[in-house]
């Protein structure tokens, strides 16, 4: 058979494309028992029959058996992130527990080309009793770094984990985020082919999470995979460039991270609200399911009252919150705070009517809170903005996690963080 050049061409590029594949998940399921007795004689069962090899795949379900994860298939190339999204009960943690190969899945199979850096409940495998020190070099030991790897990088996992003198204490005098750093730091500097990360981006105080995003940033650019599971959407849109929504252990969608995302936040927080230019609606609640005050809507507005669908940086525009209210209030406030949308930065703007000591009256019924703005400062870009009416510090009357919006430009704009009005003129002396 003659192969002309063109076809070769084509077949070197499909090998080059399969080859930066480091992890395929085909066909995935996997299977329990919510009975404790019966899973205790479906595993001795299941035992019996792998020791005399009779054992066989199964896509059926015995009695008071479930399917934890049902026959999901995905890619992932080398130096792509992707983030599992799904409630509590989805099968997320199962599924990165299949992958690091800590359980067999019932049907389907995955590959797996590279070193796999499992960060799954951080620091439950340390041994209390010996020191941090001596638990770095068993962790990463087991996560396969020699001895001598161990020590030409036991300075920089010291260094990112910042728990000082505690290093030579035993591990079981260490509170759990500290311990939760340990186990960070160690997986992070085995500079694994495969990260796969469940909830331990909250570790630390916020300038910790913050260095931990840079150095998932930093180890994407050199080549590093990721899979990471968290309930934070900025971790998720901060980090990854692709989702995968899963639902009751099916795969309901995937694709690029923020309309995964939207759906699966949608699905979460607004199967019953409807967006409308620009606006987002949130049904009514009765006042037995209410703490006194309702936010019913959030939009933009512009200098003439008209509903925005999209603000524009360095035009004016108005802030409108409406609520729904059970109750008086003399002294209310409202605090929202924006987040550009897989930018470095944690916020770019927080705002509260508490800071500005302004206060709110809140009237029974149906009215609008509203913030003017003389120009929207922030940069054009994808931003999430967290929204709440209080009472006062601790007593919140209802709050909006995830109202997302766009912001434009009408002119050019350099390389900046945010809008800065001007005017320009001479001076003659």
């Amino acid at each position: 058979m003659t192969i002309s050049i063109n076809e070769q061409e084509m077949g070197v590029k499909a090998q080059d494309n399969n080859s930066d594949i480091v992890l395929s998940v085909n066909g995935v399921s996997k299977k329990f028992c919510r009975d404790l007795k019966r899973s205790l004689m479906y595993g001795v069962q299941d035992i019996a029959s792998e020791l005399l090899g009779i054992r066989e795949k199964s896509d059926k379900l015995r009695k008071k058996e479930f399917w934890a994860l049902d026959n999901v298939s995905f890619q992932l190339r080398r130096g792509e992130a992707v983030g599992l999204v799904g409630k509590n009960g989805s099968g997320k943690s199962t599924l990165l527990r299949i992958i690091a190969g800590l359980i067999k899945p019932d049907t389907g199979f995955v590959e797996v080309n590279g070193r796999v850096a499992p960060l799954i409940a951080l620091g439950a495998g340390f041994n209390p009793i010996l020191t941090g020190r001596e638990n770095i070099y068993a962790n990463m030991s087991i996560l396969g770094l020699s001895k001598k790897e161990i020590d030409e990088r036991y300075d920089e996992v010291i260094e990112f984990a910042e728990i000082g003198d505690a290093i030579d204490a035993p591990v079981q005098s260490y509170s759990s985020g500290m311990a939760a750093r340990l186990g960070f730091a160690s997986a992070i500097h085995t500079n694994p082919d495969i990260l796969l990360i469940d909830e331990v981006l909250a570790v630390g105080d916020v300038k910790f999470r913050a260095k931990c995003e840079r150095r998932l940033h930093e180890l994407r650019r050199n080549g590093t995979s990721f899979v990471l599971v968290s309930h934070q959407p900025s971790a998720i849109l901060n980090v990854c460039n692709s989702g995968i929504y899963l639902s009751k252990g099916q795969l309901i969608a995937s694709g690029d991270t923020f309309s995964i995302m939207s759906q699966y936040e949608e699905d979460l927080f607004f199967g019953n609200m409807k967006r409308t230019r620009g606006a987002m609606y949130f049904p009514e609640k009765d006042v037995s399911q209410s703490a006194g005050v309702d936010i019913i809507s959030i939009f933009f507005r512009d200098k003439d009252g008209n509903i925005l669908e999209t603000p524009v940086t360095g035009e004016p525009c108005v802030f409108c919150v409406g609520y729904n209210s059970y109750i008086k209030s003399d002294n209310a406030g409202l605090n929202f705070s924006i987040q550009e949308i897989g930018g470095e930065s944690s916020h770019v703007l927080r705002v509260s009517s508490f800071l500005d000591k302004e206060v709110l009256k809140i009237l029974p019924g149906k009215h609008e809170i509203q913030v003017h703005m003389p120009y929207l400062g922030i940069k054009p870009g994808s931003y999430m903005m967290t929204v709440n009416i209080r009472k006062d510090a601790l007593y919140v009357f209802d709050i909006v996690d995830s109202f997302k919006f766009s912001v434009i430009a009408n002119e050019p704009m350099s390389y900046c963080l945010f809008y800065q009005p001007r005017t320009w003129g001479m001076v003659s002396k």
